[in-house]
């Protein structure tokens, strides 16, 4: 078959470790023997970042907003170990919190969901979305170790020469101090990428926090939502039937229990990392979970939400077999790859896209899985396979659906 010819590169993001492996695997497989795959490659594995000293991250950053879509392989963000075991010249930040920081994005995860493998919580009849604020908060507070007995402030010196500052704590023992902070606009391109994402996926928006404790802090999270929400994305929403809720963070949880699913619920950056893998766990396996940034000006990164899967790597070095679940790095590619047909107006790529999903779905529905699945499928006659094995029968059942 001819292939589906691009107009504008993605911009791709390369990783670490399996995942780096699997990266490959797919594109050899799975994308580049149906479309004429046009990319602006940039190199994130550890070592090249630290070749360059990150700049490759800030450069494939900048190059997702000029494009406008990206596909991001998992990355380690290193610690002590890693810098021993890399040789690093230095600890470098996460990767992800670059790219978020430079696009000014919020951070959407849903789960993969398929008829064999049943939610934890049973009514959930729906995925459900978390939206996380990707800015700020715990990630970038600052912290103090309180030796010995003393006062704790709180301090804001204006540019004006206006001065408050508020007692923290009275200390007559050791302790500790956190100061965390955000800003009116980051705060403002959060509501406006959940906004926009509830909008295009025409689904209801849930946003939570716990104003009645934090009076300034998380208050002003909710003022932004609802003034956002009241000029700019009340009337689109109600021309498409869709809601906007807010509720107290601990209320959000009993109702997320309670709920079908189907949802977007936009969190804070804590409760954002929390509650995904919280998700991801109820729905089956963190290999099943997508992950895609979105900025307020329109511009996409797409990317698996777990990890470079460092188990599995140590094991392949040593020429084992692995059955590593590619699903979660493939719908990334297919995010990405719908997307770029979506903005471009190739509608050959937004199919591809579609086809590409749904011969993932055939796999697992006709019983082949990796071994992270075997034991949640119910209702199937499941037969395990590594990754090599099933890779290659989603392209079989991709070729007889193109065909």
């Amino acid at each position: 078959m001819e292939k589906i010819k691009m107009t504008t590169p993605l911009v791709e993001m390369d990783g670490d470790e399996m995942t780096r492996i699997l990266w490959k695997m797919i594109k050899d497989e799975l994308i580049l023997p149906f479309v004429d795959l046009k990319t602006e490659y940039y190199d994130l594995g550890l070592p090249h970042r630290d070749e360059t000293g990150d700049q490759v991250t800030i450069d494939s950053a900048r190059a997702a907003c000029k494009y406008g879509v990206a596909v991001k392989c998992a990355t380690i963000t290193p610690n002590a170990q890693r810098m021993t075991e890399y040789k690093l010249h230095k600890m470098w930040k996460s990767p992800n919190g670059t790219i978020r920081s430079i696009m000014d994005g919020t951070v959407f995860r849903a789960p993969i969901t398929i008829p064999s493998i049943h939610p934890v919580v049973k009514n959930w009849e729906k995925p459900i979305t978390i939206a996380r604020h990707a800015y700020g908060d715990v990630y970038k507070s600052v912290e103090l170790r309180a030796d010995e007995p003393g006062v704790a402030k709180l301090v804001f010196d204006g540019e004006s020469g206006k001065h408050e500052e508020v007692v923290v704590h009275n200390f007559d023992a050791p302790g500790v101090i956190q100061g965390m902070h955000n800003t009116d606009k980051s705060i403002r391109s959060f509501a406006h990428s959940c906004f926009k994402f509830a909008v295009d996926t025409k689904q209801d928006l849930w946003f939570a926090t716990k104003d009645t404790i934090s009076k300034t802090y998380d208050a002003r999270f909710r003022e932004i939502f609802q003034e956002v929400y009241e000029q700019e994305y009340k009337a689109k929403f109600e021309s498409l039937g869709l809601t906007y809720f807010y509720t107290l963070i601990d209320d959000a949880v009993a109702r997320v229990i309670r709920s079908k699913g189907g949802f977007i619920w936009a969190c804070k950056n804590y409760d954002g990392d929390v509650m995904s893998d919280m998700l991801s766990t109820a729905f089956g396996s963190l290999a099943m979970m997508t992950s895609v940034l979105v900025s307020p000006d329109g511009n996409y990164e797409y990317e698996a939400a777990h990890g470079t899967v460092t188990r599995h790597y140590y094991r392949y070095l040593k020429g084992e077999e692995t059955s590593t679940n590619p699903m979660a790095t493939i719908f990334a590619w297919s995010g990405a790859l719908r997307k770029r047909g979506e903005l471009d107006g190739i509608d050959a790529l937004v199919n591809f896209g579609n086809q590409l999903e749904a011969a993932c779905f055939d796999t697992l529905n006709d019983g082949i899985a990796t071994k992270d699945l075997v034991n949640l499928m119910e209702g199937v006659d499941v037969k395990p396979a590594n990754s090599k094995e099933f890779i290659a029968a989603i392209r079989q059942r991709l070729e007889k659906r193109l065909a």
